[in-house]
């Protein structure tokens, strides 16, 4: 039983931590799974906002680190327009780290860790999206049971 908790569970959190990150993995099949052989709800939840959370850490740190090496650069960016693009984003598009749970978020998450996001922020943006993510899942694959 406590191979089958570990395994399932561990399965779970891997499926949600490379979720979110570039990599190509959906863990809502993983989740519903789960949900549908019984496992609690609550439990699935916690342990698939963690890993979907810690992925979206290394997506953001990975934003960072290229944002560092001159990604900017690369793309001939104009320093100015770098500095308006990271005001802009500071101001208003932190709060599209609220979608960041959604197709295309992984973007939205390197981006904020190129344009340097405080991690306060970003974490609680993060947190809340993933969170009411699988918080929903829960609730329809429990309606669908």
């Amino acid at each position: 039983m406590i191979w089958s908790l570990g395994s399932a569970l561990g399965g779970m959190f891997l499926a949600a931590f490379l979720a979110a990150t570039p990599i190509p993995m959906q863990s809502e099949l993983a989740f519903v799974a789960l949900a549908v052989a019984g496992w609690p709800l609550t439990g699935l939840v916690i342990v698939a906002s963690i890993g979907n959370i810690l992925g979206s850490c290394l997506t953001y740190a990975a934003g960072r680190g290229l944002g560092g090496l001159g990604l900017w650069q690369w793309f001939r960016i104009p320093p100015d327009r770098l500095a308006r693009a990271e005001l802009w984003f500071t101001k208003w598009g932190r709060w599209s780290l609220l979608l960041s749970w959604a197709p295309g978020g992984d973007m939205l998450v390197a981006l904020s860790g190129a344009l340097k996001t405080p991690i306060p922020q970003f974490l609680a943006l993060v947190t809340v999206a993933k969170t009411i993510r699988y918080v929903v899942l829960a609730w329809v694959t429990q309606s669908a049971l």
